[in-house]
C-alpha cells in the first residue's frame, strides 16, 4: 500500500477528508443524531440508544473526538459528550460553497 500524500492537499482538503472519515459509519451518524437531540450525554445513554456494546460505542467516541466533531468533557468517573459547534459550521460552510458553485454552473455532464 502506498503512502498518503496529504502533504499535496489543502489544509481545508485534509480537514474536510478527515470529518468526513470520522462521519462515514452509520452508528457515528447515529451518535451525531442522538447529540443533536440530547445536546450533551454520557457514553452509557448512547450505549442504551444503539445497538451496540459499550466498547464499540467507546471507539466510535474516540474517534468522532479524535476529529473534533464532538467535546468531552469528565464529570465525576464519566465522560459528558457534545457536538463542538465550530466543527459543523465548518462542514456546514464548505457544503454550502460546494452548493453555490453548483448552483451557478449552467451545464451538466
Amino acid at each position: 500500500m502506498g503512502a498518503s500524500k496529504t502533504e499535496h492537499f489543502s489544509t481545508t482538503q485534509n480537514e474536510m477528508a478527515t470529518l468526513a472519515k470520522a462521519l462515514g459509519h452509520p452508528a457515528r451518524i447515529a451518535i451525531l443524531e442522538h447529540l443533536l437531540k440530547v445536546n450533551e450525554c454520557i457514553c452509557g445513554d448512547i450505549v442504551a440508544e444503539l445497538p451496540l456494546a459499550q466498547p464499540t460505542v467507546s471507539q466510535h467516541l474516540k474517534e468522532m473526538k479524535n476529529a473534533g466533531i464532538i467535546k468531552g468533557n469528565i464529570e465525576g468517573n464519566s465522560v459528558c459528550y457534545c457536538i463542538d459547534e465550530k466543527v459543523i459550521e465548518k462542514l456546514q460552510f464548505y457544503f454550502k460553497d460546494i452548493s453555490s458553485k453548483l448552483t451557478v454552473r449552467s451545464t451538466c455532464c
